[in-house]
């Protein structure tokens, strides 16, 4: 297990270019199944969670060229069954929730697909109900498994449905388009995810000669195909990277700027953080953070009532963010309550910045209450362990800022979400170490 040594109240200064979009990434990398031709992804982050996709495609037995940093070819020809069937494959998904998504790919392709135990972050209950129950509209059928204790899904013949998905799930939504793209007849989905990285799924199945329409809406309608044919894809740059670089600079009182970070797929993330009081500038696509040497006051309600900024599906608030959000309050003038309405155990993080100094009420598993210290008490350094991704990069965020010499553990989670993220801290003048 290996540690980060930070000295942090140190200020920072630089231009930053955001990586790829972790989430779409994994979408569209599941989406090289649908056909045997070659399909070049350009902006791949290579972190943890994408390097395990990719490896779990070569052992499914598709071909994978590098060829060059954050681009790769990838053929799709024979796909290895035996290893779909095998407890290795079984152990390759346990430590990836993003294996989830290979399910529509191989059901639409091989007619079978195994339900793997699927890993991630423990950040609450993440059902899959969803996804089964829009492959059963789709003519699949689950089929139990005694002697590898395992589920299958299948189907002889798959063909075309409408269905209202019971919520606006991403990797559902980005399942069963998958599917509903190279089986027959027509699929409409309502309640869709409309998120930009499920919008960049379609456009790129679009390109490989898929026919769906309604992209960016909850209301899509996808036209099975033959086949699909090969294409070069480019990914996003990942605007939850670029929200964790606009709450460092605010942290660390420091000026940076964001390069090239596709303005018009950032939502309300520029907005929600300009409610916490934030100066953010944008030049040309660039992002630029003045130094907030005087600190930044949270925007109240017009009744003069505490903020509240929750999640919710896009467009609304991404709840990825909500963890970033709720460290840059503890150093803003005024009080927050961040209310994580998707995910039960996310906030439970909020111990090791009480640890640090910060004023936090854990009201329950979904909410918090956070006053401010505007500057005048800084959090001190501490010893903790990263729960998951975007825990991590809020605890180290707060270590960057905070007094003294912070060690953080289990740095692994954080490796799975941000590439290269102590050599990127390094360079703009963080004082970071990797150990172990």
């Amino acid at each position: 297990m290996s540690s980060f040594y930070i000295e942090g109240g140190h200020k920072l200064s630089g231009k930053i270019v955001p990586q790829g979009a972790k989430n779409e990434a994994l979408q569209v990398i599941s989406a090289v199944l649908l056909t045997s031709q070659e399909v070049t992804i350009e902006n791949i982050p290579e972190i943890l969670d994408t390097l395990r996709l990719i490896d779990i495609l070569k052992k499914l037995g598709v071909s994978v060229t590098k060829r060059e940093q954050n681009t790769f070819v990838f053929k799709a020809g024979k796909i290895n069954q035996d290893y779909i069937i095998s407890q290795e494959f079984n152990a390759d998904c346990g430590n990836l929730r993003g294996s989830v998504l290979l399910i529509g790919p191989l059901l639409a392709r091989l007619g079978s697909a195994r339900l793997p135990n699927i890993g991630g972050d423990k950040i609450g209950r993440r059902r899959i109900d969803t996804h089964i129950n829009g492959f059963l509209k789709l003519g699949a059928t689950l089929r139990q498994d005694a002697k590898l204790d395992s589920l299958f899904v299948e189907a002889k013949n798959l063909k075309g449905a409408s269905m209202i998905l019971e919520e606006a799930s991403i990797t559902g939504t980005a399942n069963l388009i998958m599917t509903a793209c190279i089986i027959k007849g027509k699929t409409i989905i309502y309640n869709a995810a409309c998120e930009p990285y499920l919008q960049q799924l379609c456009k790129m199945l679009n390109a490989m000669g898929a026919k769906i329409s309604g992209i960016g809406s909850n209301h899509l309608v996808i036209e099975g195909q033959v086949h699909l044919n090969g294409t070069v894809h480019r990914v996003l740059p990942d605007f939850i990277e670029i929200g964790s670089w606009i709450g460092l600079a605010a942290m660390t009182q420091s000026e940076l700027i964001i390069k090239n970070v596709g303005w018009e797929h950032l939502g309300l993330v520029p907005n929600v953080f300009r409610k916490l009081g934030l100066t953010i500038n944008k030049i040309g696509d660039d992002i630029h953070i003045p130094a907030h040497e005087h600190g930044y006051t949270i925007h109240n309600y017009l009744d003069d009532s505490i903020l509240t900024i929750s999640d919710a599906p896009w467009p609304g608030f991404t709840p990825d963010l909500l963890s970033v959000v709720l460290v840059v309050a503890t150093q803003a003038n005024g009080c927050l309550l961040v209310h994580q309405k998707m995910f039960e155990s996310r906030l439970f993080f909020v111990d090791k910045l009480i640890d640090m100094g910060a004023k936090i009420i854990l009201c329950d598993p979904h909410r918090a209450t956070v006053i401010g210290h505007n500057f005048k008490t800084q959090l001190k350094a501490t010893t903790m362990s990263s729960p998951d991704i975007r825990a991590g990069i809020s605890l180290l965020i707060a270590a960057l800022s905070a007094r003294g010499t912070s060690i953080i553990h289990n740095i692994e989670q954080i490796d799975r979400g941000y590439q290269n993220i102590d050599k990127r801290l390094l360079a703009i003048g963080a004082q970071i170490q990797r150990m172990g």
